[in-house]
């Protein structure tokens, strides 16, 4: 699933491609991928519309628009954005279409049919229950203190929750948790002041180099022009089973946590 480093990515190089540009048509392929309104509504208030301005909250797109709604956009598992020329071949797993003024088609192409858009009035009325971006002041060791006070959940699943800190996904978390030494199944509400303000400094550090690598493609994340990105050549745990730790030597290991693979380091995370 795209995190917070490729939606951001994702989001840099789409802008320019259609902000302030007229929406003049919506073909909506696969009704599912719109979440609200229905499709038919979506589609028709969409038309005519400008788009004046975006940006990111957690793992949404949100797309400003000349009549003061908003069009967000999740990709979810395998989502993915292009601008195509709107005599370009459709691909098999497009769900979503908008036609933009000069023929031009800004596709939302989604394998696993997971990804969803939204037309809404406010932002908020989808995203408001978020927590704190990771690279916001307010994320801090005191704010995860007073929030995981007495948290008995693991601390990898706690870091997946997206009210707590918006964007995060399952590769950051385990690298995260590497570089900040703490085992995954730790309870939250175990970790000390200390270990918390090493875990802030973690995440920080991880999603500001994974930004810098334009993120991390293992199969399916691409950016608008086809592009990968590099932190994949960063990893020091994630998908690394039976690898050796890069501190200490030790096989990384696999477990499952909340459903959701997990990798550390035995030895050097407790």
């Amino acid at each position: 699933m795209p995190e917070l480093p490729e939606v951001q990515t994702i989001l840099d190089a789409i802008t320019p491609l259609v902000q302030g540009r007229t929406i003049e048509g919506v073909t909506v392929l696969w009704p599912g991928t719109v979440d609200r309104p229905a499709p038919e509504l979506f589609a028709d208030s969409l038309r005519g519309r400008t788009i004046v301005g975006s940006h990111r909250r957690g793992k949404y797109m949100l797309f400003a628009l000349d009549d003061a709604r908003w069009l967000l956009l999740h990709l979810r598992m395998t989502g993915e954005l292009r601008v195509v020329p709107g005599d370009v071949a459709l691909h098999p797993h497009d769900r979503l279409l908008i036609h933009l003024e000069g023929n031009e088609d800004w596709r939302f192409k989604d394998t696993r049919k997971f990804g969803r858009a939204y037309l809404v009035e406010q932002p908020e009325e989808v995203v408001g229950g978020l927590g704190p971006e990771p690279l916001d002041e307010v994320f801090s060791a005191e704010y995860l203190m007073a929030r995981l006070q007495g948290r008995t959940a693991p601390i990898k699943s706690l870091l997946l929750d997206q009210r707590l800190v918006a964007g995060i996904g399952n590769i950051y978390a385990d690298e995260a948790l590497f570089r900040a030494r703490i085992h995954p199944l730790r309870p939250g509400g175990s970790l000390s002041a200390a270990e918390l303000a090493a875990l802030v400094e973690a995440v920080r550090a991880v999603i500001r180099q994974a930004l810098a690598e334009m993120g991390t493609t293992l199969r399916d994340y691409r950016r608008p022009d086809g592009s990968i990105g590099s932190f994949q050549n960063s990893l020091q745990v994630f998908q690394r089973t039976d690898e050796p730790c890069p501190s200490c030597g030790a096989p990384i290991r696999r477990i499952v946590v909340g459903g959701r693979s997990t990798h550390f380091c035995p030895v050097e995370q407790k």
